[in-house]
């Protein structure tokens, strides 16, 4: 599987100049090729990232969590979310899973690692949770 320059550009912009958000990464099937499907601009919140998910069809992406932490210090890390839904096809998690640990080495910098199948599997919570 190979990966498309742009999503390592990409994600250099993120991590060095909080230029976004977030990445959603999507594997274009017919050019075998992993491709930036939308950039979320650094004001957006979780809730607009989880809302770009489609609900039956897989995607990688990664967000750029700030939080403050419980001696009040300002943080931020830098989460790979692996959303493959039960409803996708079995092709495409197949594809998805096989091609992940290739992708994801590609993304020097990440922080958290997530593998979810349904929303509440990468809620808000769960998110502050693996933060900390």
């Amino acid at each position: 599987m190979a990966v498309n320059d742009e999503c390592k550009m990409r994600f250099l912009e993120l991590k060095a100049k909080r230029s976004y958000r977030f990445i959603v990464f999507k594997i274009e099937e017919n050019i075998q090729q992993v491709m930036v499907e939308k950039l979320g601009g650094p004001k957006e919140k979780y809730d607009d990232f989880s809302a770009c998910l489609p609900h039956n069809e897989c995607r990688y992406a990664v967000f750029d969590f700030d939080f403050t932490t419980d001696e009040n210090v300002q943080k931020s890390k830098i989460f790979f979310i692996a959303w493959s839904p039960d409803t996708s096809r079995v092709r495409s998690k197949m594809l998805y899973a096989s091609s992940k640990d290739r992708f994801r080495r590609e993304l020097d910098g990440v922080q958290v690692e997530l593998q979810a199948t349904d929303a509440s599997e990468m809620s808000i919570d769960t998110v502050k949770e693996r933060a900390f």
